[in-house]
């Protein structure tokens, strides 16, 4: 088959002819009919993920099972399915024993947890082998496009709201209208709750109220002044962006960080009125669980989000991976392998 590959910390993307998967018990082998491209995808090439080459990156992974392993109940041939970040937890292991759902928080705290793209191969490739609990049914009718994007753009977004803990009346402001960000603004706005974006960019502003923003700022002075926020959805993967924005949460305003900067600490300004007696709260987010997985893929299936994506073949990862690590993939690249 033919599947991308990290070589090493920095290097370009290659392609490469591979076998195809051998499944193993409680495992299903997916043809994938569409791998979303995530900022993460950059993170792992640069070395932030650790040694793990060489590898084939792509954690938003979605096609039909063509085998089942040993073991499996609950999937069969022709299922359409898709699979994220954490596929399996160890099931041994101190946090494992504490029967914590399998979320984004297992990948930081089980001691072998199997993660596509990372300790094992991801999905921009024409087969990938993933551990049957770690999969989810597609809802009837949802393009693969579509859906890919959900599996973690659409997963983490709406883990972030559901962690908000938002209440009637309450007001959101999405930072960073990007990937995660142009996502994050369609879920609030289908779930009823008066939503602000804030963009830098002034070609995004009617983009912005197209997919469902009320109101479009360009700093956290301007969100002050427009009456302030109760949460701040963070999706940017800049943090220099997030102070400045503090100066427009409202009192008991909660801070939800979604997005990744491996490059500085997130850190809260001094400036000002002090954070602690503003009673504010900084929540860290990441995928929920498969729960919440569902719940996003159900609202893509209703219609009441849709990713806006730039779809590419496995033969352009090069010019793909400029793309993604430029900035120039203003929202989310798909690979849709033509598989053989």
């Amino acid at each position: 088959m033919k599947a991308i590959v990290m070589t090493g910390a920095g290097e370009p993307w290659q392609v490469h002819e591979l076998p195809i998967p051998t499944i193993e018990p409680g495992q299903v082998l997916v043809k994938v009919l569409a791998s979303g491209m995530c900022y993460t995808d950059v993170w792992a090439t640069e070395g932030y993920g650790g040694d793990i080459y060489p590898q084939t990156p792509g954690h938003e992974v979605v096609g039909e099972i063509v085998d089942v392993g040993a073991g499996v109940h609950g999937r069969q041939v022709g299922d359409r399915v898709g699979t994220t970040w954490v596929q399996q937890a160890c099931g041994r292991c101190d946090y494992c024993l504490q029967n914590r759902p399998l979320s984004g928080q297992t990948a930081m705290n089980c001691v072998s947890p199997r993660t596509t793209g990372f300790a094992a191969q991801g999905g921009h490739a024409e087969y990938v082998a993933v551990a049957a609990e770690g999969t989810v049914l597609l809802p009837d009718g949802l393009d693969y496009v579509d859906a890919a994007p959900m599996m973690c753009a659409g997963y983490t977004t709406w883990s972030g709201l559901r962690d908000a803990a938002l209440r009637p009346r309450e007001r959101i402001a999405i930072l960073g209208i990007g990937g995660l960000g142009h996502v994050a603004l369609q879920l609030a706005h289908a779930t009823g709750f008066e939503t602000i974006a804030i963009t830098h960019s002034p070609d995004k502003r009617d983009l912005a109220r197209g997919l469902g923003a009320d109101h479009v700022v360009a700093n956290g002075t301007e969100l002050r002044d427009l009456g302030g926020a109760d949460v701040l959805l963070v999706t940017t993967n800049s943090f220099d962006a997030v102070e400045g924005t503090l100066v427009g949460l409202r009192p008991n305003g909660r801070v939800v960080v979604s997005g990744l900067d491996f490059t500085r600490p997130f850190s809260i300004p001094s400036d000002g009125v002090p954070f602690h007696m503003m009673r504010h709260s900084v929540i860290g987010s990441t995928h929920g669980g498969l729960d919440k997985l569902s719940e996003v893929l159900a609202l893509a299936g209703t219609g009441a989000v849709k990713p806006i994506t730039e779809q590419f073949g496995l033969d352009d990862a090069a010019e793909a991976y400029d793309r993604l690590k430029s900035g120039k993939l203003r929202f989310r690249g798909v690979f849709t392998p033509a598989v053989r």
